[in-house]
């Protein structure tokens, strides 16, 4: 995809919620400079490791060029600030406080480029009354903003509030933080001027409970059951039954006639009032039979189902490798498959855009920081000065 090329992203941020926005600004055609503390970003040492490589760094930050500066030092805060003025767009994801007390803030960073994008992402968000410098992180957004205890009400009575391991809080709040880039990048087209985009978690996580924030403010109202896993023979299977020609599809296919002509059934109020007592009559069906079997037949009768599947099986999917969601990269390490970007461009001309070159590469820390440099317009000298006094470092292998 190109539709980005030109532009330059500077990247300071860490973990998962800025680089995942910066990721996807990748494979847009973006230019982003990934800026590394000495010693490299905590995320380049966390497993799943091979090689001594992290590929949990390498799926979120390949494509990224990695310059390494000592924001502490004041000559590593000068050269980011000439990085600054050489760039389109910033995103960082520290704690509210911390880029002003670098002296990279908002306000000095776009005083020194008014036409500079300037993305924060952060727990709670730069205005509003809470505290936009309390500590978070995905699971406690997740407990804080309701989505837990949403999750828990779909379960059995009594249930726990779930365990977090996805931390969906940072992908979604990176995803909209490209969005807002975006926004702000055609709004500069029109008047000139940068924009300070605010991305916080909670409100991402709010965002996502369409259903439950109306439900929440009608006495007596409730959500329904969801969709559950029904069981067959070996496993489980989701079946998703939204439309009265699924119901008739499905009586004809479980040999069950009366389901649809069942007043709890056959509409879609009542059928969502009664969810549960319509999965245990499907679920008398599905317990005979294997899980390919319920899957293939309910999919040949028109009605949405799927076998429950692993990531390991979804990186072995011919499909997923044919559409390019599954992709080769390379770190100094060797080869190892990451997610692209979900968002496809097909022009008009036909065809799909391709990734830009370099896009599934993972940079070793450093190997960019003379070349960076020099681009902000330091000349080989006040590189060498930079290194030497430890406010920049050079490629580390």
């Amino acid at each position: 995809m190109q539709a980005l090329v030109g532009t330059r992203v500077l990247d300071f941020s860490q973990v998962m919620a800025g680089p995942y926005c910066t990721r996807l600004l990748v494979e847009m055609g973006a230019e982003v400079v990934k800026v590394e503390p000495p010693g490299g970003e905590v995320v380049r040492h966390r497993s799943p490791l091979s090689g001594g490589r992290s590929r949990y760094f390498g799926q979120l930050n390949a494509g990224k060029r990695s310059v390494v500066l000592d924001l502490a030092h004041p000559d590593g805060r000068a050269a980011a600030l000439a990085l600054v003025r050489a760039s389109d767009v910033l995103v960082e994801n520290f704690r509210p406080g911390v880029m002003a007390r670098l002296g990279l803030d908002s306000p000095t960073c776009r005083e020194q480029n008014p036409s500079l994008v300037y993305c924060s992402i952060s727990g709670y968000g730069h205005h509003g009354p809470r505290d936009p410098g309390r500590p978070a992180v995905a699971p406690v957004i997740h407990a804080a903003s309701g989505y837990d205890l949403a999750v828990a009400g779909y379960q059995a009575p009594g249930s726990d509030p779930p365990a977090t391991g996805v931390f969906v809080a940072d992908v979604l709040a990176g995803a909209l933080a490209s969005s807002g880039i975006l926004a702000a990048l055609a709004g500069r087209e029109l008047t000139g001027e940068g924009a300070h985009v605010d991305i916080a978690l909670h409100d991402a996580m709010l965002s996502l409970l369409v259903e439950e924030v109306q439900v929440a403010q009608v006495e007596g109202a409730r959500t329904a059951p969801p969709y559950r896993p029904i069981r067959a023979r070996d496993g489980f299977v989701m079946v998703g039954i939204v439309t009265t020609r699924q119901i008739v599809a499905l009586a004809e296919l479980t040999g069950r006639p009366d389901i649809a002509d069942d007043p709890r059934f056959s509409e879609s109020g009542p059928r969502r009032a009664h969810l549960e007592e319509l999965h245990s009559l499907v679920e008398a069906w599905t317990r005979e039979r294997s899980t390919a079997d319920v899957e293939n037949a309910m999919r040949a009768a028109g009605v949405p189902c799927t076998a429950y599947r692993t990531v390991a099986e979804q990186l072995a999917d011919d499909a997923l490798l044919a559409r390019g969601t599954l992709r080769e990269a390379h770190d100094s390490a060797g080869a190892f498959t990451i997610v692209a970007s979900p968002i496809r461009l097909a022009m008009a001309s036909g065809g799909l855009q391709p990734a830009p070159r370099g896009a599934f590469e993972v940079r070793d820390l450093g190997a960019d920081t003379r070349d960076v440099l020099a681009q902000a317009g330091y000349d080989a000298t006040g590189i060498a000065q930079l290194i030497e006094c430890g406010a920049a470092c050079d490629a580390v292998a």
